[in-house]
């Protein structure tokens, strides 16, 4: 290995030795039974060798018959044990791999669910896939099993050169000095390897992508003809991996050839003087044989390293990115004097709010508002213009770029997380059911809800008769996302999280814009049973739905251009809200 590569290995290490401690303590007797056990694996391999000696010297030589039966029992036999412990050891690497790998994807895996908006946002599915779970497996399972290999390769190796040099140590001069050259080349590899394997791995993250959103948008490909562009993007992304995959065996597929063409030389070096040997009666036919029998059983962990070097690596970069996984931390989290929020009194405010997705575009600007607890607002607008964007602050799923929202007059920065988002119920355009039944997807893991209460809700989110028409009622599979049921289904599922959740502050975004009349009346109706005595956001795309709401907001490329109820917003004949309401009507 070179000088940089081993500074590398030793950086990363040292940097990361806690946390490869934590993972392999609970484990580390197993682990270490499961190297041990390859001691004797790798030793004996050197006894097979040793015997031929003797086998060839005493019985073929001699014509001695009397090791003729021991020889054989005594092979098999230790043929059985080597069998033994390599299974054992299989075993107890296997057991221990597993169980760090699951250790750490659990840890990754809570690590995700705290990530805030923006990381989802900017990552695809693909490369969560590969990031917090392929890499785990490749980390753990391959450095384990490289070690594993390793530590029975070194014995065998040991132990081999042993009997080459108690046989002939001339020959084992030019033997042990040819697989030091052949080994050389290792020393290179991994600078040439970087860069590839960080590529394949996004590249394998991008053909994850390409099978989540055909899985997911596979009406959209049907309805839009768009076989032959995702089979087109997709071609793409393999061609990429085939080039990636060629430039890999282009840098480092030499090194096995070249390696064994450097051995053969050598024992064809060897053949050469160890006749010469023979001849001059310096070296036994039978300490020859068990020589070349060594020599080439020690050829084969030689090359085998040559061949797993470049995995090793790989195990090894995968690990440096698992952990630097678990370092990202959230970008929005609980400051250091943060209390819990009991209640909402008064009002929320949002006071000078400003907002940008990215630096230098301004999405929200210079936004204050004030909304008074058991009231309900509205907010309208043009696409794009950031009533979701105002909306999303208060739970904070994005942190704002400077200003202040409050509640009660207090930062919502200096309340926990937890405590605020358990003040706010939110039905989404578009709500994600989980894989499950009905019954799941609204209770949410809260057990303690009675059937009393469950019917009741099923009632306020007019449930009832649909639920009634199922064969297994509450207990219905819906698919994966609800993909077997409609819209305004999911919808109603949704207000149903809401009322079990029954938080004081209720956000529906666009809730019934996706709806036909008919499910947006019955939406209408559950969504009035939920705002009942809270306080109500409100972004609304048909008009019609809010106007009975306390007050109108006209949200407009990020600024607060009106404000109103239904009515005073109407009399400005030439205001966007009526111009808006007008073009609605029509």
């Amino acid at each position: 290995m070179s000088k940089n590569s081993k500074l590398k290995n030793k950086i990363y290490i040292a940097r990361n030795y806690e946390k490869i401690k934590h993972y392999v303590s609970p484990y580390w007797i197993r682990g270490l039974a499961s190297i041990l056990f390859t001691i004797p694996v790798g030793i004996i391999d050197a006894f097979i060798a040793w015997s031929l000696k003797p086998y060839m010297d005493v019985i073929l030589v001699e014509k001695n018959l009397s090791l003729s039966i021991y020889i054989p029992i005594v092979i098999v036999t230790v043929s059985l044990v080597q069998s033994i412990f390599t299974y054992y050891s299989n075993y107890l690497n296997t057991w221990v791999g597993t169980k760090i790998s699951n250790d750490l994807k659990y840890d990754l895996f809570k690590k995700l669910l705290r990530q805030d908006a923006n990381f989802f946002d900017n990552t695809t599915s693909g490369n969560i896939q590969m990031r917090f779970n392929t890499d785990v497996d490749t980390a753990c399972n391959g450095l384990l099993t490289h070690l594993k290999m390793f530590a029975m390769r070194f014995f065998s190796s040991i132990s081999l050169l042993f009997v080459l040099i108690i046989n002939s140590w001339q020959l084992s001069i030019i033997a042990i000095s040819i697989l030091l050259i052949s080994v050389y080349p290792l020393t290179k590899i991994r600078k040439f390897i970087d860069s590839i394997t960080t590529e394949t791995v996004f590249s394998g993250a991008e053909i994850a992508t390409h099978f989540s959103e055909s899985f997911h948008g596979n009406r959209v490909i049907t309805s839009y003809n768009l076989f032959k562009y995702q089979k087109d993007k997709f071609s793409k992304t393999l061609k990429n991996i085939f080039y990636l995959g060629i430039k890999m065996v282009q840098r480092t597929g030499l090194l096995s050839p070249l390696m064994h063409f450097l051995i053969s030389i050598g024992i064809a070096l060897i053949v050469w003087i160890g006749s010469y040997l023979i001849l001059k009666n310096h070296l036994t036919a039978g300490g020859f044989v068990s020589f070349v029998t060594a020599l080439l059983l020690l050829y084969h962990p030689v090359k085998a390293i040559g061949n797993d070097f470049g995995a090793f690596q790989t195990s090894l970069m995968a690990l440096e990115r698992v952990f630097n996984m678990l370092d990202i931390a959230p970008k929005i989290f609980d400051s250091e004097n943060s209390k819990i929020l009991k209640n909402i009194k008064n009002c929320i405010e949002f006071k000078n709010v400003n907002f940008e997705y990215k630096k230098g575009r301004p999405v929200l600007k210079n936004i204050s508002l004030k909304i008074n607890v058991g009231t309900k607002v509205a907010f309208v607008g043009n696409s794009g213009g950031g009533k979701s964007t105002l909306v999303n602050l208060l739970p904070r799923f994005y942190e704002i770029t400077s200003g202040k929202i409050l509640i009660d007059d207090i930062d919502i920065k200096n309340f926990k997380l937890e405590s605020l988002r358990e003040k706010i119920a939110i039905v989404f355009q578009d709500n994600f059911l989980f894989s499950g039944t009905i019954r799941e997807n609204i209770l949410l893991g809260n057990n303690k809800i009675s059937e009393k209460q469950l019917n009741s809700v099923l009632e306020s989110a007019c449930l009832r008769e649909f639920i009634d028409s199922l064969e297994q009622g509450l207990d219905t599979q819906i698919g994966e996302r609800g993909v077997l049921l409609s819209g305004g289904q999911k919808q109603r599922i949704a207000i149903a999280r809401a009322f079990i959740k029954n938080a004081p502050i209720v956000i529906l975004d666009e809730a019934t814009s996706a709806l036909d009349n008919k499910s947006e009346q019955v939406v209408q109706q559950a969504m009035e049973n939920l705002m009942h005595n809270r306080t109500v956001l409100i972004i609304a795309h048909r008009l019609s739905t809010i106007k009975n709401a306390d007050n109108i907001i006209v949200v407009n490329n990020g600024e607060i251009v009106e404000a109103g109820t239904h009515e005073e917003l109407l009399k400005k004949k030439k205001g966007i809200y009526s111009l808006l309401h007008n073009a609605q009507k029509k």
